[in-house]
């Protein structure tokens, strides 16, 4: 799985929208990013049309080829039973136009036993339609009580949760708890929905490194050991930007002065979530 991905979310809410949206993406394919992340949620299966077009028209067109890509897609909540995560899996496929998802997570905890859905993810891995599952908005104390079911199959390979130089919340625990069991943490928002970028303190410290606020904020979370991220874009400078980022490596005085201007928490904390 690469370490910078794509988030969807807020994609496909509008019809209007599509066709734009639709090339954003294809432009962020041909750019080179090949983790994309969405979710049956986002505009209520909207976003995942989106992707899934924009997936056909950069195979057809040999931009990429499948096995490059890795897509990540959730079910919700209320979805994910013993028959009701199958039957919603199986309508992701359809609009994203694929046979497989590289990655299906449960998007939060909801009503059913995770026994239940545990077996139902780990079916569809049996049966192909899915790679590998995950999780997402899960705190430590899920995290453990998924571990005692996950004993019969296919085990958990990731959880995403919200990440930034300004909500460290899931270092306390979560991360540390993540790093031990060798389950990658994939930060969304992690820069804060854009609030990041016009951070003043960020700005300053951004300018002497020669890079913008947004990149800084997004190379700290990636600085991480066990995290990749999956930032929202729709702009070519934005998906340039974070590209670039990927690859900037922090100082030591860097990364000083951020745990100065961000400091890490000193005690457990509900999982924040958007």
């Amino acid at each position: 799985m690469p370490v910078l991905g794509l988030g969807t979310w807020r994609m496909g809410e509008i019809a209007g929208r599509h066709a734009a949206e639709v090339a954003a993406v294809r432009e962020a394919i041909a750019m080179g990013y090949r983790l994309i992340d969405t979710a049956e949620m986002y505009g209520e299966g909207g976003a995942e049309t989106v992707l899934g077009q924009a997936i056909a028209e950069a195979l057809r067109a040999g931009d990429v080829r499948r096995e490059e890509l890795f897509i990540v897609s959730k079910v919700y909540p209320h979805n994910a039973s013993r028959r009701g995560t199958p039957e919603a899996c199986e309508r992701s496929l359809k609009r994203l136009g694929l046979d497989r998802i590289d990655l299906y997570l449960l998007h939060w905890r909801g009503s059913h036993p995770l026994r239940e859905t545990v077996d139902a993810l780990q079916a569809l891995v049996a049966k192909g339609r899915i790679a590998r599952w995950g999780v997402s908005n899960f705190d430590t104390d899920d995290m453990q009580e998924l571990a005692s079911l996950a004993d019969s199959g296919p085990g958990c390979a990731a959880n995403q949760v919200y990440l930034s130089l300004a909500e460290r919340g899931p270092e306390f625990s979560l991360l540390p708890w993540l790093r031990e069991h060798g389950m990658p943490l994939m930060a969304y928002s992690p820069i804060d929905q854009g609030a990041l970028a016009s951070d003043e303190a960020l700005q300053e410290l951004a300018r002497r490194l020669g890079m913008s606020a947004a990149q800084l904020a997004l190379a700290a979370v990636l600085a991480r050991p066990g995290v990749a991220a999956i930032p929202k874009a729709v702009r070519s400078a934005h998906f340039q930007q974070n590209l670039a980022a990927a690859d900037l490596k922090l100082d030591a005085a860097t990364l000083a002065e951020l745990e100065r201007l961000y400091p890490p928490p000193r005690r457990k904390a509900p999982l924040a979530m958007i």
